[in-house]
């Protein structure tokens, strides 16, 4: 049976805003298995979604072009028979990857001069940049200057058992009888995006005077540990969890949440694609270009005259458009989100 391959993008969110495309091509193809390639540390996000029969983790060093390893590598998916693949990263290394494995039909953005590499080749308007999904998704058909709106797309969605969810949270130290709020303060991107830590131990605080039996984890990976522990060091009692559950824990942790905080970070859009309660804090991100899809979602944005900056630090110095978002501002959609406990 012939197969589709998809080449996963580095980035977590990413790979999450890119489930829609996935089932795009399932309705196209409801018979074909979808496999994906993968980094390592963006899988667990991909053995989460229905629609994706194998994860292949992609044996590369990131940023090498390692072409003896990804002849080799092609080599192997030859024999598992692929029709088509499409390449979400942009760059010429992943494109090289289906050319070298002889996959009739090769899909992506043109990216890093990827003519011939390619055989679809689609084009992004750099003036008036795509929501995420519609990006991704807009794969699934030939290429246009019209991409579907996210409102007529599937949203992302994530599946975790119940049995894994209590099983991660009793490991992790929690009681699976009380409410959970969850605070992602981390970004991979850069600092310009983290809300001040003194605010999210402040938030902490609030819910914890008004809501004591409450739990409120810290998540994150080990690079978020050092402003885990800031936030922790200002308010004790909170679990912190940054670094000590891998990302398929994170999942099955998120998946139990009764609320999360989040910056714009991988760790927001899971949740999303888990249908949970958030409040999206953004600063020098646009809101439109990755929003949480969740039933019930709250994203917050000053709209400042040097917003979105998109640039990893403040380029002004003075942070406002995350610093000028209150504790009391994001205490007021949370409340919400936990009265029906």
């Amino acid at each position: 049976m012939a197969r589709t391959l998809v080449i996963s993008p580095n980035w977590i969110g990413d790979a999450v805003m890119a489930q829609p495309l996935l089932r795009v091509l399932k309705d196209q193809h409801p018979q074909r298995p979808i496999d994906v390639l993968a980094p390592k540390w963006v899988a667990p996000v991909w053995r989460a979604m229905r629609e994706v029969d194998t994860v292949l983790e992609a044996p590369f060093r990131h940023g090498a072009l390692q072409l003896r390893e990804r002849r080799e590598y092609a080599r192997m998916l030859k024999q598992r028979g692929y029709a088509d693949a499409y390449v979400l990263p942009n760059t010429l290394k992943f494109a090289l990857i289906p050319w070298l494995a002889g996959i009739p039909k090769r899909v992506g953005y043109k990216g890093e001069m990827r003519y011939g590499l390619l055989n679809v080749m689609h084009h992004d308007n750099r003036d008036a940049q795509r929501p995420m999904v519609s990006f991704y998704a807009a794969l699934a058909d030939m290429p246009r200057a019209d991409v579907p709106a996210p409102s007529a797309l599937p949203r992302p969605a994530l599946y975790v058992s119940d049995e894994r969810m209590q099983e991660v949270v009793s490991r992790a130290g929690l009681r699976v009888d009380r409410p959970l709020v969850l605070f992602a303060p981390g970004a991979e991107f850069g600092t310009a995006k983290r809300w001040p830590a003194a605010h999210f131990a402040q938030l902490a605080m609030r819910i914890m005077q008004d809501r004591p039996q409450v739990q409120i984890a810290l998540m994150g990976s080990g690079k978020d540990k050092e402003v885990c522990d800031e936030i922790l060091a200002q308010a004790p009692g909170l679990f912190n969890l940054a670094g000590v559950t891998a990302l398929d824990e994170a999942v099955a942790l998120i998946a139990r949440a009764d609320a999360m905080v989040s910056n714009d970070s991988g760790l927001l859009h899971i949740a999303s694609a888990l249908n949970r309660p958030i409040v999206a804090i953004y600063g020098p991100t646009d809101p439109l270009h990755a929003p949480p899809f969740s039933d019930v979602a709250e994203s917050l944005y000053l709209t400042l005259e040097c917003a979105p900056c998109k640039q990893r630090e403040c380029p002004l110095g003075h942070h406002r458009c995350m610093r000028e978002i209150t504790p009391e501002m994001v205490w007021q959609p949370v409340s919400r989100m936990m009265q029906k406990d």
